[in-house]
């Protein structure tokens, strides 16, 4: 198992750290946790806590949203398939994440921050009903808690064989240290976290690609030595991606990454993931709210450059996984190459700033799932479903314990993602399970008026079990091909299951009125309001996004013009959304063809 060979190496992994490394280390904690303390004193309301107050800038809420994606499984997971699969593993962010996250800033952004719901299942309430809203707010927060053990048991690992740390000592230590600043700050203190965050997991990631290009002789060196090892030369090549995909024909290879991973995978994260969408829905405007995942996304597109290629050079520089990749016995996995090669190639010092990196990633992880889970909790289930109809005050302490309580229960999913070899196998089924068929009952909704409240529960239900029939077929080999290709046909059934379900069903349940569906379907939305927000009917006589004990939000029923204040000017071609997510497509197929 992936802890059996983390501690059999724990020689080779552990790292030559001197007083100066320390200081960084320390340092880096005592700024994490200020930022918590002086985020506190912003917080007078729920929505200050679980949503910033929605007052934070588009390059705030840009970089929070690309480093909430910067976890265990980016850095462990990415670098892993780097040194396994090369180049091919840059799917995962070319076609596996840019186009989604382009198609939520433009398409998507308007309707979600328009709406003026506070969490992805509180805009399924206003498009279907409450039963889908509360379907996914299960779904959600299970997995919230899942994904957030994954950082927290990959961080537990990094501790251990880096620091000499036990693994249930630096488990709960992790934990603690993101709880203190969520828990003091909430979103805030984690988004402002999140964009320090950012800045020193590229203090990592930057010394680790030159020092390691440098040990092979440049680009060309590493060209060469890769082809040598197993699988060779298609390592160099991302298409048709045979070795990631363990498929043996190339048509059927690109199907499954093109649908599997570059559809229904990528869009069903990126476009329906809270942990994401909240990021956005903080943004102090619709234009800052639909330029956050835009500007995230040149980041994204850059980033393979320092995650992969240091892969690529640990896989042919670090003895250990030479051996592993001829074949040959070894006590290290894949898992192990960022450690391994920060070992190999990084001074004192240096050595410092990349483990302060290190942490930043994982705990940037695990805040954004927990963050999440306290607003999803705390609105659509204890709020819309449990106790609605109470002070705002009590709320916040709701908010508050389910901070505490995230962290507690992600200390024992560590322990499960544990149980799993290769972490982006676990994570890839996690997406395959709840994001795969949330995305094709929201984008089915979107687009067509007529899909019923019942539909949305169903399609969501039924392609989650497809999604885990295939998982377990995979799993006991009647399905024979690799983890990670089997997440992608898992998430193409429950992408088409979810919606063949959700059409069979909507064909004998009652849709709702037009006039309810304003600002929430695509048709029934005018163009101008996708740039406004869509406001509550001032016969509601509540407060905006509060409706009657039972009743969730009330539903838009009216657009409304925005003071201009709310609003930032998008004559500038840098702050058009349209203009910026062409070109961020635009480098990205230029990185394909140069990597193709």
């Amino acid at each position: 198992m992936a802890t059996e060979a983390i501690v059999l190496a724990q020689t080779d992994l552990r790292l030559d750290a001197i007083w100066i490394d320390y200081v960084f280390v320390v340092f880096y904690f005592v700024l994490v946790l200020g930022i918590g303390v002086l985020a506190r004193r912003s917080i007078a309301s729920s929505l200050d806590f679980l949503l910033s107050g929605r007052s934070l800038p588009a390059w705030v809420t840009g970089l929070a949203f690309i480093s909430a994606n910067l976890g265990a499984i980016e850095l462990i997971g990415m670098m892993a398939n780097g040194a396994q699969y090369g180049i091919p593993t840059v799917h995962y962010y070319w076609i596996g994440a840019i186009p989604a996250m382009v198609f939520l800033g433009i398409v998507m952004m308007p309707f979600y921050y328009g709406s003026r719901a506070r969490s992805v299942p509180e805009f399924l309430l206003m498009r279907f009903n409450a039963t889908t809203q509360r379907v996914n707010g299960i779904t959600f927060a299970l997995a919230a808690v899942l994904i957030a053990g994954v950082n927290l048991y990959a961080l537990g690992l990094i501790l251990e064989a880096l620091m000499g740390w036990p693994l249930e000592l630096a488990v709960p230590v992790a934990a603690l240290v993101v709880l203190s600043y969520t828990f003091l700050g909430g979103l805030s203190a984690a988004i402002y976290n999140e964009v320090l965050q950012f800045f020193v997991i590229l203090a990592l990631l930057i010394p680790l690609t030159v020092a390691g290009l440098a040990r092979v002789g440049g680009w060309d060196g590493l060209r060469e030595q890769v082809v040598a090892l197993p699988p060779g030369p298609e390592q160099l090549s991302a298409w048709p991606g045979t070795t990631l995909t363990e498929i043996a024909s190339p048509f059927l290879s690109v199907l499954g990454i093109v649908f599997g991973l570059g559809f229904v995978l990528s869009f069903g994260y990126w476009t329906t993931n809270f942990a994401e969408v909240q990021r956005a829905l903080s943004a102090r405007s619709m234009s800052a709210a639909r330029r956050t995942p835009i500007i995230a996304a040149f980041p994204k597109a850059l980033i393979p450059l320092v995650i992969i290629i240091p892969g690529m050079i640990a896989g042919v520089l670090v003895p250990q996984l030479t051996t592993l990749k001829e074949g040959g016995q070894t006590d290290v996995t894949y898992n192990n190459a960022l450690s391994l090669l920060m070992n190999e190639v990084l001074p004192n010092g240096i050595l410092g700033v990349a483990l302060a990196g290190l942490l930043a990633s994982f705990m940037a992880g695990m805040a954004a799932n927990v963050s999440s889970l306290n607003t999803v909790f705390t609105y659509d289930l204890w709020q819309d479903w449990i106790r609605p109809d109470r002070p705002d005050d009590y709320y916040l302490r709701v908010g508050r314990t389910v901070t505490v309580v995230g962290c507690l229960l992600a200390i024992g999913t560590a322990f499960i993602a544990g149980s799993f070899e290769n972490l982006m196998d676990y994570i890839q089924a996690l997406f395959s399970f709840f994001n795969a068929p949330l995305f094709a009952i929201f984008i089915l909704g979107l687009f067509w008026k007529r899909m019923t409240g019942t539909a949305g529960w169903t399609g969501l239900i039924s392609g989650t079990i497809a999604a885990v029939i295939v998982d377990t077929l995979v799993r006991v080999e009647v399905i024979a091909v690799s983890s990670q290709a089997g997440s992608f046909i898992g998430a193409s059934a429950a992408f088409v299951v979810g919606i063949a379900v959700a059409v069979v069903v909507t064909m004998f349940t009652t849709s709702k009125p037009d006039s309810e569906l304003v600002g929430l379907v695509w048709s029934l939305t005018p163009r101008e309001g996708r740039k406004v927000r869509v406001a509550p009917s001032a016969s509601d006589g509540v407060t905006a996004g509060v409706g009657a004990p039972g009743e969730g939000l009330r539903r838009p029923t009216a657009i409304e013009e925005v003071p201009t204040a709310m609003h930032e000017d998008e004559g500038a071609w840098w702050q058009s959304p349209v203009v910026m997510g062409a070109i961020v497509l635009a480098l990205t197929v230029v990185l394909y063809m140069i990597f193709a």
